[in-house]
């Protein structure tokens, strides 16, 4: 399937009049204003004469920018006051693009918006472009996908379920080899951190909003971290949430056994090493129960493929996947927030964990029905965070089965 839009540069072109922007401040059009600007960009703004000109130009720049995304605009997914705009001490506007508007680069696989103004007395037009990003493939993941193919056929058949209508074919393959060098780096990395020194794992990898979980700790809950396969999890979270060891004892992490079984037993030998305890994903809800009464952290891999016996069916990317419902489960029986959490690889070599803001929980009458509405919020949110380093996620894994698998 060919993409919608051409991958490569996009470019948004718009004229604003002031004489528009006049009549709104004039008639104090206040659903006209907030469909363009936030309220802090009005504030931000000068109030004396040259404020007409100074808002003509973020109208210009704002339907610039949503020319970018024609189809998007059209179905009033985005819209003017999506795309933030911020005066630079040299008096340029920077483009800041809020959650939505991330989200939407992130899935198109496109850059930062840049912005160019040209004004005449009357007048301001914006051009917004964003560049295509491309994908940098080391030499050692073309080398693997060509002569080590392991489950090929896997990874580029989810790669084209969820990109195939934004990106061509042969971007595609370069996000698998991309996959590849860094399943490589993962296993590396993997064998190197039992022999690194507490100093050198505190210097490898950094963590980012560590605010977000200690200020929702302190509801008393207890607390769910959602997370996935992503970068190299195992690193992220010896490393990363050990630079806290306050929480020592605290965090407990929901997973399945591994194969071989000698690996198994490693890998959990490690996380209690390193003050971690472990549960299995079936049998084990009556103990997380009582860990939340204690304010544990519970610490949830929601990327894999759930059966019917433990799941509920709801879109990922777009399209039906057996997902998890114990999350929703205990977030609704609880209260204890859920924080999404997801760690990356930088280019130079180090890593980041970072935390998101809580999610809100959504209720309804039916207990049911709220399963599915916060378990597809849930998967809204691995989304997001796989969109950001998308060839750091186990594309090997066969995420969406038949519902009766």
């Amino acid at each position: 399937m060919k993409p919608q839009v051409p991958f490569g540069t996009r470019c948004g072109l718009h004229t604003a009049e002031f004489t528009r922007v006049e009549r709104m401040l004039r008639e104090e059009t206040s659903e006209a204003l907030t469909r363009l600007f936030r309220e802090q960009e009005l504030t931000d703004t000068d109030a004396g004469a040259g404020r007409v000109a100074s808002l003509t130009m973020c109208v210009a720049a704002k339907e610039a920018c949503c020319k970018l995304f024609p189809r998007e605009a059209e179905l009033g997914v985005v819209g003017p006051a999506d795309f933030a705009l911020k005066r630079e001490p040299d008096g340029t506007l920077r483009v800041k693009p809020g959650d939505n508007i991330r989200a939407m680069l992130d899935r198109q696989r496109l850059a930062d918006i840049r912005v160019s103004l040209t004004q005449t007395n009357t007048s301001t037009t914006a051009i917004a472009w964003a560049d295509a990003r491309r994908t940098d493939v080391p030499w050692f993941g073309r080398l693997l996908y060509h002569l080590l193919p392991y489950r090929r056929g896997v990874v580029l058949g989810n790669l084209r379920r969820v990109f195939s209508k934004v990106l061509p074919e042969v971007e595609i393959r370069r996000l698998a080899q991309a996959y590849y060098a860094h399943y490589l780096r993962f296993l590396i990395e993997f064998i190197r951190l039992p022999f690194m020194s507490a100093k050198r794992r505190r210097t490898w990898i950094r963590v980012e909003n560590m605010e977000s979980p200690i200020n929702a700790h302190k509801q008393g809950k207890g607390l769910i971290l959602l997370t996935g396969h992503f970068g190299n999890f195992e690193v992220a979270t010896v490393a990363g949430i050990g630079q806290f060891p306050q929480y020592r004892g605290k965090f407990h992490f929901v997973r399945r056994a591994l194969n071989p079984r000698l690996l198994n037993d490693f890998v959990t030998w490690r996380f209690l090493r390193a003050g971690f305890g472990t549960l299995p994903k079936r049998g084990s809800l009556d103990r997380i129960l009582e860990l939340l009464a204690d304010g544990a952290v519970i610490v949830y891999v929601f990327d894999q493929h759930a059966g019917k016996k433990d799941g509920v069916t709801v879109d990922f990317f777009g399209h039906p996947a057996g997902t998890f419902k114990s999350v929703a489960l205990l977030a609704l029986t609880t209260g204890a927030p859920v924080i999404p959490a997801y760690s990356w690889r930088e280019p130079d070599g180090s890593h980041v964990l970072r935390f998101e803001e809580p999610l809100p929980l959504i209720e309804c009458e039916d207990t049911s029905e709220a399963i599915r509405r916060n378990t597809r919020a849930y998967n809204a949110a691995i989304e997001r965070m796989l969109l950001r380093h998308p060839e750091q996620w186990i594309w090997m894994h066969r995420r969406w089965k038949t519902p009766e698998a």
